[in-house]
């Protein structure tokens, strides 16, 4: 199950700390909002420290279906809506501007970057469609309705995101990661933070002192501080790499959140699909039947599932982890964009490091309000997982696993956490590998 950018690129390979040290930032988490963080922070001249529990890159980055777009689905007219016209501009802002900082870099890295339009599209309402259109017309992005798609099957309409991309994003990340480590920079793999406290963080090797620290490990793994085992859930969607399939010419996206996402990699077309919540029944089976009814001459060389962190409001949870923690950052909840808002969050949390003013820091401020619909979905969804009376349970929070029979792993409908059959941690924020018994 491994995807295919796993598959095509080794990533540079980094020690474990071995003794105590100090640093001005400490960077908690080695996927690509760690590693960019650093790399901001380096072309800034600060001096930090990366650490990361396992491999860089071992966790969700290497899973994602690698889009970079401020295309987010249909969620400008709701932005408006419920945080008025000037935040959803300086969202938009945001993730273009993360875009445009991937093409400069991109320029001397080989990564297969391709400029590619992003289209989001409803198959039953063209209303929806058009409500987005006025929407973003209002932020000043000319976003053209589509009426058809290259796509197997009619739709009632669609929005062109003109001038959007795709890569290889280990690629990306790996060129980024052998620059940091070709000039010296401290970041250490199989380096496991046990224990945070204000300027400090005990590790496996040392500890670690720091003025500040940034939280990069995709679900918080601090409980005490910020709320996000209430404000956050995780959702499993998957993957098939198709050969034989057609060039769909763009990146394609259903509105609705359980729909299907095409873009082409190379020879193949990568089609996503699924979308529910961690813990409950989902897999590859209804994928696979639609690609053979879309694509009957197709075969599926490839398949794979990835991870995402929801936030309560479709805006991620970038900058300060808590009021009561100054010096303490965080970055999660990128609703299925992560390529794009690492990119954003990297930005911002480097100028938060450094006190420098960041015009997208009300926007993606972790504190803002959290009573929203979806606030009530997961407090029931976690009584019930500690209610539970079965085993094996989760070290997290101590909710009831449910077995994954689709992926052979044991999942926590609570908060996301997933293990081997063994026991051994696949995805965080459990931080332990043995489930509790």
């Amino acid at each position: 199950m491994d995807s295919i950018w796993t598959t095509t690129e080794e990533l540079p390979r980094f020690q474990p700390l071995k003794g105590d040290l100090r640093t001005d930032v400490l960077i908690v988490g080695g996927g690509i909002t760690g590693i960019l963080c650093a790399y901001q922070l380096e072309q800034a001249g600060v001096d930090y420290a990366l650490v990361e529990a396992s491999r860089i890159g071992g966790g969700i980055t290497k899973n994602t279906t690698a889009k970079i777009t401020s295309q987010h689905g249909l969620i400008y007219h709701k932005l408006i809506k419920e945080f008025g016209e000037q935040t959803a501009r300086l969202y938009l802002r945001a993730n273009q501007a993360a875009l445009r900082r991937y093409k400069e870099l991109c320029q001397s890295i080989h990564c297969d970057f391709e400029e590619k339009d992003a289209f989001v599209y409803s198959l039953d309402s063209r209303e929806k469609i058009e409500e987005e259109a006025r929407a973003l017309e209002r932020l000043g992005f000319g976003a053209p309705f589509v009426q058809k798609l290259p796509l197997p099957f009619p739709v009632a309409g669609a929005l062109r995101f003109p001038g959007q991309a795709q890569f290889h994003p280990l690629r990306f990340m790996g060129a980024i990661a052998r620059g940091l480590q070709a000039r010296g920079q401290r970041i250490y793999e199989h380096t496991k933070v046990r224990e945070l406290m204000p300027g400090k963080a005990v590790a496996s090797g040392g500890t670690i002192r720091a003025e500040k620290i940034i939280i990069a490990t995709h679900f918080p793994i601090l409980n005490k501080h910020g709320g996000y085992f209430l404000k956050l859930y995780q959702q499993r969607s998957y993957v098939l790499a198709l050969e034989g399939a057609p060039d769909v010419g763009g990146m394609y996206i259903d509105e609705k959140a359980s729909g299907l996402s095409f873009r082409n990699y190379g020879g193949l077309l990568l089609l996503g699909g699924g979308g529910q919540r961690t813990g409950k029944p989902g897999g590859w089976q209804s994928l696979e039947e639609l690609s053979r009814w879309f694509y009957p001459d197709a075969k599926i060389t490839g398949r794979w599932a990835t991870q995402d962190c929801m936030s309560l409001d479709g805006v991620p949870y970038i900058g300060r982890y808590a009021k009561s923690t100054p010096d303490l950052f965080v970055a999660t909840g990128f609703n299925k964009w992560g390529m794009t808002s690492a990119m954003a969050a990297a930005a911002l949390l480097a100028d938060l490091a450094l006190g420098r003013e960041n015009a997208y820091a009300g926007v993606f401020q972790p504190s803002r309000s959290i009573f929203r619909p979806q606030l009530a979905i997961n407090a029931l969804e976690a009584v019930v997982g500690l209610l539970t009376p079965t085993v094996p349970r989760c070290p997290h929070m101590g909710c009831a696993l449910k077995y994954n029979t689709a992926e052979h792993s044991w999942d926590c409908p609570c908060h996301g956490s997933r293990f081997e059959e063994d026991g051994r941690l696949i995805d965080n924020p459990a931080t332990d590998d043995k489930q509790r018994i």
